[in-house]
C-alpha cells in the first residue's frame, strides 16, 4: 500500500472558518496515525474573490493549532509550487488533453447569451441547464467545424473547455463516511474546467490534475463538495487515473448552536462568540473575532473541534494532541451535522486551565498586573494564579477575580454589608483581629485552625463571622479560602484591612 498523503487545500478568499480548521485537523490525525504526509495547498484560481492576508492567516492559524505542515506552502516539497495560481501552466495541458479524448469540448458562449436561455427557461417554469440536452445546439466545437473553432481561438475569441457529462449513465462511487453513493449523469450538468479569460482552471480541474500529480491518497473535505463527487470520479476516469483515485471522505457540516443550518459568523456575532480561529481585520475596518485573542488556549480549541461530528466510541473528553491521533478514525465521524455549543467550548478552555501549570500561568499574569500597575514577581503572580484558576475559564479574568490580592478593598459591597456586617458581627470581627495579632506563624493551615477554634468556642454563627471576616478583608463574597488569602497578603496588610473595614463600616 502506497505512503498515506492527504492535503488541506483552502482558498485565500478571507478568515478561515472553523469548520475549514476542523478539515485540516481531521487530514493531519488521518495522516499522523498513518504515519502519512500532510500537505498545505493554496487554491487560489479565483481571482476575483482573492483577498490580501488570507493566505498568511490560514498559515498562522494551523501553526496555532499546533497542525505541523509537512509539505506545501510555507514548508516546500518536491512537488512545488503549492500555490495554483504559480501552477496555472500545468492545466491547459490536461484540460486540452480531455478535448482530445472526446471528454471535454470547446464553448463559445457569451454571458449574454448564457443569461438569455436562463432567462427563457424561467419564464416556462423550467431551470437552465448546459447538458447533453443542449451542448450540441450552442456554440461548441461539437456543433461548430473544426477550422472555425480554430479561427476563434486564434483570433482570440473568449472560450471555455467543458466536461462532457456522459447521458444516463449511473455512478457509484465510495465515500468512507457516507458508504456508497449513487448519481445519474442526466440530472448532472458540464461542468466549466478551463476558462480563456483568465488562462486559470475552475476547482473541478485544478484540484483534480494537483492531487494526481501530488500523489494525494485520501480526500477529506467537506460535505458541501458531496455534489461534486460524481464529476470527480468521471475526471479520474476520463485521464485514465483510476489505479491511484485517492479515496474521498465527506465531512459532516459544523451547524449553528440551535441546531438549524450552517455555523456563521452572524451567529457568532449574534450570540457572542468567535467563528474564526484568530482574529480577522478586514479591508472594510471590520474586526472578527478569533479564539486565540479570546483567550482559548490552542489544545482546548483543538480538542474542542476534534469531538464535532468525531466520536471516540468512550466517555473521554479531554485529549491531547497525540491521544487525538492514536484514537481518531472516519469510521466514527458522523454523517449528519454536528451542532456547535458556545457553552462546550468554555467548558473546554476552563478544564485546560485548571490542569494547567501554575507557574506557565503566572507568566502569563504578570504582563495582566503590570497592565493594572502591579509590579510582582513570578513567585507571586505564580501563587496567585494557582489560588484562582479553579475559578477562572480564561487568564484574562486571573484580575477580576483576583484584584483584592493586589489592592486593598476602595469600598464594600452594599448586598453582602447588608446581609453580614449587623448585630454582633463587627465586634466578632474586631476580637477576631486581636487573635489574628498575636498569631506569629501567619500561614493559612495555622491561621485556619487558631479562628476555626476561637468561633468553635464561643459558639459564633461560622458563616456569619467568616463572610464578615471575608467583608472587611476582600471587600465583597468572593476569592478563594480566607486564609490563603491573609497568607498571600500577609500578616500587616490582614489587620490594616480589618481595621479599615471596622472605621468605615463601624463597629
Amino acid at each position: 500500500m502506497s505512503k498515506v498523503r492527504v492535503r488541506f487545500a483552502p482558498s485565500p478568499t478571507g478568515p478561515l472558518h472553523i469548520g475549514g480548521v476542523r478539515t485540516a485537523l481531521y487530514n493531519y490525525l488521518f495522516a499522523r496515525q498513518a504515519g502519512g504526509d500532510f500537505i498545505l495547498r493554496i487554491e487560489d484560481t479565483d481571482s476575483q474573490r482573492f483577498v490580501p492576508g488570507a493566505e498568511e492567516y490560514i498559515l498562522e492559524s494551523l501553526k496555532w493549532c499546533g497542525i505541523k505542515v509537512d509539505e506545501g506552502v510555507g514548508v516546500g516539497g518536491p512537488h512545488a509550487p503549492y500555490r495554483q495560481s504559480e501552477r496555472k501552466d500545468i492545466y491547459l495541458h490536461y484540460a486540452l488533453q480531455l478535448v482530445e479524448s472526446g471528454n471535454a469540448y470547446y464553448a463559445f458562449d457569451s454571458a449574454e447569451s448564457l443569461n438569455e436561455l436562463r432567462t427563457a427557461a424561467e419564464k416556462v417554469g423550467e431551470t437552465f441547464a448546459y447538458n447533453y440536452k443542449v451542448r450540441g445546439q450552442l456554440e461548441t466545437s461539437l456543433r461548430l467545424p473544426a477550422e472555425e473553432v480554430r479561427a476563434r481561438i486564434d483570433r482570440g475569441d473568449q472560450w471555455v473547455i467543458r466536461f462532457m457529462m456522459p447521458e444516463n449513465e449511473e455512478v457509484a462511487m465510495d465515500d468512507m463516511i457516507r458508504g456508497e453513493v449513487k448519481v445519474n449523469t442526466s440530472t448532472l450538468d458540464d461542468k466549466v474546467l478551463y476558462k480563456s479569460s483568465d488562462e486559470l482552471p475552475t476547482y473541478h480541474l485544478a484540484n483534480i490534475v494537483d492531487d494526481h500529480l501530488m500523489e494525494i491518497t485520501h480526500v477529506i473535505r467537506g460535505e458541501e463538495w458531496l455534489p461534486s463527487l460524481p464529476l470527480h470520479y468521471l475526471l479520474y476516469r476520463a485521464f485514465g487515473w483510476t489505479d491511484t483515485q485517492p479515496r474521498f471522505a465527506h465531512l459532516p457540516l459544523l451547524l449553528k448552536p440551535t441546531g438549524q443550518g450552517k455555523l456563521s459568523k452572524r451567529d457568532g456575532d449574534k450570540m457572542g462568540f468567535p467563528v474564526f480561529p484568530l482574529e480577522w481585520h478586514g479591508s472594510d475596518g471590520e474586526v472578527s473575532r478569533g479564539y486565540r485573542e479570546d483567550g482559548y488556549f490552542p489544545e482546548a480549541f483543538v480538542n474542542m473541534l476534534a469531538l464535532l461530528g468525531w466520536n471516540p466510541g468512550t466517555e473521554q473528553e479531554i485529549f491531547s494532541m497525540d491521544e487525538l491521533i492514536e484514537s481518531f478514525s472516519l469510521e466514527r465521524v458522523g454523517k449528519s451535522g454536528a451542532r456547535f455549543s458556545p457553552d462546550k467550548a468554555l467548558w473546554f478552555n476552563a478544564q485546560y486551565m485548571h490542569a494547567r501549570n501554575d507557574e506557565e500561568l503566572g507568566r502569563a499574569f504578570l504582563p495582566i498586573l503590570e497592565k493594572h500597575g502591579i509590579t510582582a514577581d513570578l513567585a507571586t503572580a505564580t501563587k496567585a494564579a494557582s489560588m484562582i484558576k479553579s475559578r477562572a475559564t480564561f487568564v484574562k479574568e486571573f484580575w477580576d477575580l483576583s484584584d483584592f490580592l493586589f489592592v486593598a478593598p476602595a469600598a464594600y459591597d452594599e448586598k453582602a454589608t447588608a446581609k453580614y456586617w449587623k448585630n454582633e458581627n463587627p465586634a466578632r470581627v474586631a476580637q477576631l483581629r486581636e487573635l489574628l495579632a498575636g498569631i506569629d506563624d501567619f500561614s493559612a493551615a495555622n491561621t485556619n485552625t487558631i479562628v476555626h477554634d476561637l468561633i468553635t468556642a464561643n459558639e459564633w454563627p461560622m458563616g456569619q463571622v467568616m463572610n464578615s471576616f471575608r467583608l472587611a478583608v476582600v471587600g465583597a463574597s468572593k476569592g478563594p479560602d480566607m486564609f490563603q488569602i491573609c497568607e498571600f497578603i500577609g500578616k500587616n496588610e490582614t489587620l490594616a484591612r480589618i481595621d479599615k473595614a471596622l472605621d468605615t463600616l463601624g463597629r
